[in-house]
């Protein structure tokens, strides 16, 4: 089939990288981090399908996603775009620039209909009108579709009788009629009359399909969002079969074609916010079944079979990369659960914040019904009202403490840290303050009117993201044009020299962007502390003292109880719970200088140290540094934040903590455990100077041979390495400590208690503790067995 379409053209390398290095600024500056995990699974070479979901932020989904393979493997990624959003001229031209394939989708091209429909009283898929027009709109394969108070519900045309007479080939809303009883009732409504409708035109994709086959001939990437377009709900929606067609019909046309498709999960913390977090994750790379391409050739209902079957593996793939709440209020509850399965002051890198975010939803979907999970539900509704009510997070309150004169001290030390990070930022929010408004006002316009126009979106927040990008770049060069104007002015205007007048608009407009980023970078930080206040307030209140410390038993008797309920429901849900288990992720600390002891480690090699970078986190570094009241403030905050009382008050605010998601030094990460067997060790190496994440989970599908293991997953070391580390324990107890190429910090599991670790003597080598309580929990098992 490709063979007669004529290919599109392929953008220059030269084009393609400088597209690239913009939208790589654009991101860095929209988002605050973006994280690649399981990118070792992307292919090298050879034919691939990059198969995306939830489409969640409309024209940045695309991006992050060509950007993450770039930069881990140097492919090109060629997507497919709706040919309606090619005609915008920006964003055409950028798709273009990247060799966009475009699709062209009827509904894109609807008119409206001429006159009022209704169904017939005797034969539902009999279409009359009254002042309409059907033989110059309709033909045979175009489509007639509903309002959407009627949920834009479409049925083929399969005969024109007349003009005000049609038939279609199925009912409206499927065969199980409560479309055809929906459309009767809306006629009624409108006494009988009928209702509005549009025509839609019949689409031949063959030319796209023929693009498609031939670039995966030639062995490229193609990119695909298979639910059809963006939207804001927190599952997936069903997946449209236009991928399984690429897949089969490109190696059904050409043997030696050998397409593999990469389930790719896109998670976000507030997409449609301004800095906000994204996740990219790479699931393995699934071969199609040469079963499912010998049916396709077949042709009638074999094909029809094969495109089904293939198109189930393919959301069986994405449901190991994405995480599907059927409702929000599940999703909250399911973050709530994580923020308290994570012990205190341990920090979790965004990977593991998804992986354990899936594996706690999929466990909650399953369980929800038991009366023990029933009651952990709302207890820890209850406990986010609190919460709320207090206007505290929950990562600050495990360091509430007593107020005292250092909490005081602390507070107005901080406050007056907030007006000098304001000030620094304030020239840069003024120069740029129009553009923010504008792209605030026109993005929300946005939302609303697709909001308007759909019948799957919750409220718009899909397109508010891309929208604002798209707005700051626009506005930005004008606003930069016209600051340069009014600067050049007046020079002028008071007789500088003509060297000046000329040099100043070229001075402006270069000197810009550097005043927006440095505002940009000095307005977080002063964020950070804008949040970290409400906690020290909310601790000098009078009469809260009682409260916090109510609030704070709680926490932790609801830990206790979720870490029990896990270890009881864990094992009968996964035979090798114990097995792949994440038992406590690693914490995030800086570099010590002192000897490393139980709460202090030193970072990798080349680690930047998080405290000392004065820009990205000047708040930790003043405060342990220069405003620390104790002798350990100049070794750094402590792994844990359990050396002294000061540390837990300062170390509550650091910009990392003080966010909804919080993050951690990825130059000191989480090992990882295994996941496939066979693969040699150093295999897989990323190209990312950060480190890329393994993929958590395997896939359960027979046809490719992969076994889904759910809950239960750890994942390679952080460059892609496969490494097996048994339990020193052999039954998940203890603290667990690994030896390989790459020392680590070991992790705890639930068996040594919180009073325990507390009676360590913090000054104790980290390796001695673990053999000694290791001992003790061994001894301890044994006494319980006798």
């Amino acid at each position: 089939m490709s063979d007669h379409v004529t290919s599109l053209p392929l953008s220059s390398d030269l084009a393609y990288e400088t597209s690239l290095v913009f939208w790589r600024m654009v991101t860095s500056i929209f988002f605050r981090e973006i994280r690649p995990r399981g990118a070792f699974h992307i292919p090298r070479e050879g034919p691939v399908i990059f198969v995306a979901a939830p489409h969640h932020n409309q024209f940045l989904d695309p991006l992050l996603l060509t950007l993450q393979v770039h930069r881990e493997t140097r492919r090109r990624t060629q997507f497919l775009i709706a040919a309606k959003s090619m005609k915008r001229k920006a964003v055409g031209f950028f798709a273009k620039l990247m060799s966009s394939i475009p699709v062209v989708r009827a509904a894109d091209e609807a008119k409206p209909g001429k006159g009022l429909i209704r169904l017939s009283d005797t034969d539902p898929c009999v279409v009359l009108g009254e002042g309409t027009s059907f033989r110059s709109q309709f033909s045979s394969k175009t489509q007639i579709m509903l309002p959407k108070n009627l949920n834009f519900a479409v049925a083929e045309v399969v005969e024109v009788i007349s003009d005000t007479e049609l038939r279609i080939k199925k009912e409206f809303g499927g065969e199980n009629g409560k479309g055809t009883a929906r459309f009767r009732e809306a006629v009624k409504e409108s006494d009988g009359r009928g209702i509005t409708y549009k025509a839609l035109p019949f689409v031949d994709q063959q030319e796209m399909y023929g693009h498609v086959y031939q670039r995966l001939k030639e062995g490229r990437c193609i990119g695909i969002f298979p639910e059809g377009g963006s939207h804001d709900r927190t599952d997936l929606l069903p997946l449209k079969a236009g991928v399984s067609m690429m897949a089969l019909g490109a190696m059904a046309n050409d043997s030696n074609v050998k397409v593999k498709v990469v389930p790719v999960g896109l998670s976000y913390f507030h997409p449609h916010r301004f800095r906000s977090r994204a996740v990219v994750e790479f699931g393995a790379a699934m071969d199609v079944p040469e079963e499912l391409v010998n049916m396709f050739k077949e042709g009638g209902p074999s094909k029809r079979t094969a495109v089904a079957k293939l198109l189930d593996l393919i959301y069986d793939g994405l449901k190991t990369v994405t995480i599907r709440a059927p409702d929000y209020d599940t999703l909250m509850l399911i973050q709530a659960a994580r923020r308290l399965y994570k012990p205190p002051g341990q920090h979790l890198t965004l990977g593991q914040v998804v992986e354990l975010n899936k594996r706690f939803l999929e466990g909650y979907l399953q369980l929800k019904d038991e009366p023990k999970i029933q009651d952990l539900r709302n207890k820890v509704l209850k406990y986010n009202r609190l919460l709320r009510d207090l206007g505290l997070r929950d990562h600050q309150v495990p360091r509430a403490t007593k107020a005292g004169w250092k909490t005081f001290g602390l507070l107005l030390y901080r406050i007056l840290l907030l007006m000098v990070w304001s000030t620094v930022a304030l020239p840069g929010v003024i120069l740029n303050g129009p553009i923010f408004i504008l792209a605030s006002i026109i993005s929300r316009k946005k939302a609303k009117e697709a909001l308007a126009a759909s019948t799957v979106k919750v409220a718009g927040r899909d397109v508010l993201g891309s929208w604002k990008v798209l707005i700051s770049l626009g506005a930005a060069p004008l606003l930069y044009g016209l600051y340069a104007f009014i600067a050049t002015a007046v020079m002028i205007r008071a007789g500088a020299p003509l060297k000046y007048r000329l040099w100043t608009p070229f001075i402006v407009v270069s000197a810009l962007p550097f005043i927006g980023y440095a505002a940009l970078k000095f307005g977080e930080a002063g964020m950070d502390v804008l949040k970290s206040l409400r906690p020290l307030i909310v601790s000098l209140a009078p009469g809260q003292a009682r409260t916090l410390s109510r609030l704070k038993v709680m926490r932790e008797e609801l830990a206790n109880e979720l870490a029990a309920s896990i270890n009881e429901f864990g094992p009968k849900m996964y035979e090798d719970f114990d097995q792949w288990r994440i038992l406590v992720p690693s914490a995030s600390v800086p570099p010590s200088t002192g000897k490393p002891g139980l709460w202090r480690r030193k970072s990798g090699v080349g680690a930047v140290d998080a405290q000392g970078n004065l820009l990205a986190h000047p708040m930790t570094w003043l405060d342990e540094r220069l405003f620390g009241w104790s002798k350990s403030a100049n070794r750094g905050t402590s792994a844990w934040a359990g050396a002294t009382r000061s540390q837990e008050i300062s170390r509550a605010a650091t910009p990392d903590l003080s966010e909804d998601e919080e993050v951690a030094d990825y130059d000191n990460v989480l090992g990882y455990l295994p996941i496939y067997e066979g693969v040699p060790h150093g295999h897989y190496r990323s190209r990312s100077k950060q480190n890329s994440y393994a993929d958590l989970q395997k896939l359960r599908m027979s046809a490719i041979g992969k076994v889904y293991a759910g809950l239960t997953r750890d994942a390679g070391d952080t460059h892609g390495n496969i490494e097996t580390h048994p339990s020193p324990l052999g039954e998940g107890e203890g603290i667990h400590f690994r030896h390989g190429h790459r020392e680590r910090k070991a992790s705890l599991s639930d068996g040594v208690t919180v009073d325990r670790i507390a009676a360590v003597d913090k000054q104790e080598e980290f390796k001695e503790v673990t053999e000694e309580l290791n001992r003790e929990i061994q001894e301890h098992r044994h006494e319980a067995k006798a």
